[in-house]
């Protein structure tokens, strides 16, 4: 099986800055799409942001040149950079990923995501 775990969140002021982190284990193949989802108390999760397994990005028009998203293969790891934090950026954010995995004799492909993490930007 595949896990995610992230970490980085906590409590900043408005305009401050956090870097979150999504680390993914187990019998992992490929790390395919990953992306960073959120989800503020009384509304849907949306998607913030998400990159491809070659790099390509996509933003939420809400974080635009303020949020930057990459990955370290190597690792197994996703971050999200998070500059210039609104109060309205409060909310749990959560790593999603798309990934094949090793199930022997063959691979499987499921999608999974982390447990969230608390951001709260105060105003």
């Amino acid at each position: 099986q595949v896990q995610l775990v992230e970490s980085g969140g906590g409590l900043v002021q408005a305009g401050g800055s956090l870097r979150l982190s999504c680390t993914a284990s187990g019998s992992i193949v490929e790390l395919n799409v990953m992306g960073w989802y959120r989800q503020a108390p009384g509304n849907q999760r949306e998607l913030v942001a998400s990159i491809a397994s070659i790099g390509t990005t996509n933003y939420a028009d809400s974080v635009k040149g303020r949020f930057t998203i990459s990955r370290d293969s190597a690792k197994n790891t996703m971050y999200l950079q998070m500059n210039s934090l609104k109060p309205e950026d409060t909310a749990v954010y959560y790593c999603n990923a798309d990934v094949t995995y090793r199930r022997w004799p063959t691979k499987l492909r499921n999608n999974y995501w982390g447990q969230g993490t608390q951001v709260t930007i105060s105003s």
